[in-house]
């Protein structure tokens, strides 16, 4: 399989990830060079207080401005404006989004291609829960909020996709640029909306099972106050979709 014909602009928002940069920089390029994949890596740093961006500049000179793009901001400005402001600066016709966190394998990526390609899909989706997908690290309490929330999601929104809330995808460009004009959740309930968006909207989504691992540096952005927003984006979108 070759992604050659298309061009893949890869969105990496950080903040606090100056461990896990270089890491996944290496295996995207490593992995985007196998399967012959036209790529781009931009790298969207909310103003880091641990350096990221200097690592990034560091990157960028090894790997090449073609290769890593640098727009940064001036401060930590949430998760969809982040692609927003990545996406504008996109050169591809088909935008990735993942996290930088070594949570989601560059491997996968090249299944994602194959299959939206198989079946002309407006949004390939990496999954958790079908298939061989799964989760390893977690403690049971993680374990227990994710398959909760997407259990009760759905039910209530009958979204037609496997995970929710998961944040490794592939889309094709101006998909991503019509849901982004219609979403307005913030924080994780963004990833669930822009899945119930883009059924009411009629796009096709594939799946494709991942395993997801816990990030090995730096801590977790989930906490109480991101429980709360979930279970009031949850309810707002039923009450509206």
């Amino acid at each position: 399989m070759s992604g050659k014909e298309e061009k893949y602009s890869v969105l990496l928002p950080t903040y606090n990830e100056r461990e896990n940069l270089p890491l996944i920089i290496w295996l995207l390029v490593k992995y985007f060079k196998k399967d012959n994949i036209n790529f781009e890596i931009i790298i969207i740093d909310d103003n880091s207080p641990d350096g990221t961006l200097e690592v990034a500049k560091q990157l960028q000179s090894t790997y090449g401005e073609d290769r890593i793009v640098l727009r940064p901001r001036e401060a930590k400005l949430g998760l969809g404006t982040a692609y927003i402001h990545g996406m504008k600066h996109s050169t591809g016709t088909f935008i990735i989004l993942m996290d930088a966190d070594l949570s989601h394998h560059p491997k996968f990526i090249a299944q994602f291609i194959a299959e939206q390609q198989r079946g002309n899909f407006d949004i390939v989706s990496g999954t958790r829960y079908a298939g061989d997908g799964g989760v390893f690290g977690w403690d049971l309490r993680r374990k227990v909020i994710s398959r909760g929330a997407n259990f009760v999601a759905q039910i209530l929104l009958r979204p037609g996709a496997s995970d929710l809330t998961g944040s490794f995808r592939l889309y094709r460009k101006d998909v991503l640029r019509k849901l982004m004009d219609v979403c307005v959740s913030k924080g994780y309930v963004f990833q669930m909306e822009m899945v119930v968006r883009a059924r009411q909207l009629g796009y096709t989504i594939g799946e494709v099972p991942i395993s997801f691992v816990d990030r090995v540096y730096g801590e977790s952005k989930l906490g109480g106050n991101e429980i709360v927003s979930y279970l009031k984006g949850l309810l707002t979108l039923f009450a509206t979709t």
